[in-house]
């Protein structure tokens, strides 16, 4: 065959949709993916920004026999024959898709003289997986580190980057703000996601992930602590910025991660008051720890700490990330260093000292303490 073509809105495309993209490739000489715009249902990107996630998934597939069509205003079976495709694939994982999917067939034949359609059966393990699957994932605590597992990274990048773009408008009230002050703003989201910052390459921890999960931690506790609106804030305004600069300050100074970052924050000229957040970053300091107060140091300091107590897939995560964070360091090094801060944190956490907040405490001091310990066992073994 030919050509063959795929169709859908793909808000997000799937690894169930990358398993039919190259199903097809193994029937035909060129795939083409027609996306539809369909405004009705909604969708998070534009049909462009679509076009380009799903054209960047399959070039990191390698795949290069696969274009993308934006089919305007014509029922996709019309407008694929017009280009010369004459038959399309669709995955059916299910009776009810069957009926759909068969409805539609007869529809594009026998009513819109469009092209034909054949059918394939996905794996098992992509049986459920669906746009909308994907799409009710997202909110609670983890949200980000299940929906890795089911989209394409290129996907997964941009929905992780359109919901912190959503957290940021809302810390800066982009309804009431003049341009000005949201283009200001629009600058400083590039900067903080972009490839110096939290979205480099070189970041497999203090990255997108880390700040997607420490947002949600904070927006779970103030859901159920009732914190100031002021001091959610400042909590969150610490929270994007203080680990923006990591490691050693650009200068080669002696200045620490987290004063170069307070400083970031103090000359970005974002809102009104900036010295109580700049001394929050700075209390996150755990060379300072013992020696800087602030009356929200243990809620920043905790949402930082809460990876230790998720269940066993995000730390296994957040264990691998760390492993190549410090992928400098030989295996026996390394596994000595870890173990070495593991145990300290694990002395901490079993003496009620590891999360200085009782709500933290409440919920993650017992399953952290299971997996420090079951993580330096495993270091001790290897």
């Amino acid at each position: 065959m030919e050509k063959i073509g795929f169709s859908g809105t793909f808000d997000p495309i799937t690894n169930g949709h990358m398993w039919v993209i190259n199903e097809a490739r193994s029937l035909a000489d060129e795939v083409v993916v027609f996306l539809s715009e369909n405004p009705a249902k909604k969708p998070r990107f534009s049909a462009e920004e679509r076009k380009s996630i799903i054209a960047l998934s399959c070039a990191q597939q390698g795949w290069d026999n696969v274009q993308v069509v934006i089919v305007k205003g014509d029922y996709t079976a019309r407008a694929a024959k017009k280009q010369g495709v004459h038959c399309l694939i669709r995955g059916i994982r299910t009776t009810a898709d069957f009926d759909y999917e068969n409805l539609i067939q007869q529809t594009n034949v026998d009513v819109l003289q469009g092209a034909k359609t054949i059918f394939v059966m996905p794996p098992r393990d992509l049986g459920s997986v669906s746009s909308s699957f994907v799409k009710a994932l997202e909110g609670p605590i983890g949200w980000n580190w299940i929906m890795k597992k089911f989209v394409p990274a290129p996907a997964y990048h941009a929905w992780v980057l359109s919901w912190l773009r959503r957290e940021w408008e809302t810390l800066w009230d982009y309804d009431t703000i003049d341009a000005t002050a949201i283009a200001h703003a629009d600058d400083w989201f590039v900067r903080l996601t972009g490839a110096t910052m939290y979205g480099g390459p070189q970041r497999h921890y203090h990255n997108l992930d880390h700040l997607v999960h420490g947002l949600c931690e904070i927006r779970v506790w103030a859901a159920n602590t009732r914190p100031e609106p002021a001091d959610v804030a400042i909590v969150k305004q610490a929270f994007w910025f203080h680990d923006a600069e990591y490691g050693p300050a650009a200068s080669g100074s002696d200045m620490t991660a987290e004063e170069a970052s307070a400083r970031l924050w103090l000359d970005c000229h974002l809102g009104q008051e900036r010295e109580d957040a700049a001394a929050l970053i700075r209390a996150t300091d755990h060379f300072q720890e013992a020696h800087v107060e602030h009356r929200l140091k243990d809620v920043l300091l905790s949402v930082d700490l809460a990876i230790l107590g998720q269940d066993d897939e995000v730390y296994g995560n957040y264990t691998r990330a760390i492993r190549q964070e410090y992928i400098h360091l030989p295996d026996v090094k390394y596994r000595q260093e870890r173990c070495a801060a593991l145990a300290h944190m694990c002395r901490k956490a079993e003496a009620g000292q590891l999360f200085g907040n009782a709500y933290f405490a409440e919920q993650y001091n017992e399953r952290a303490i299971e997996n420090m310990q079951r993580e330096m066992a495993q270091l001790a073994a290897a």
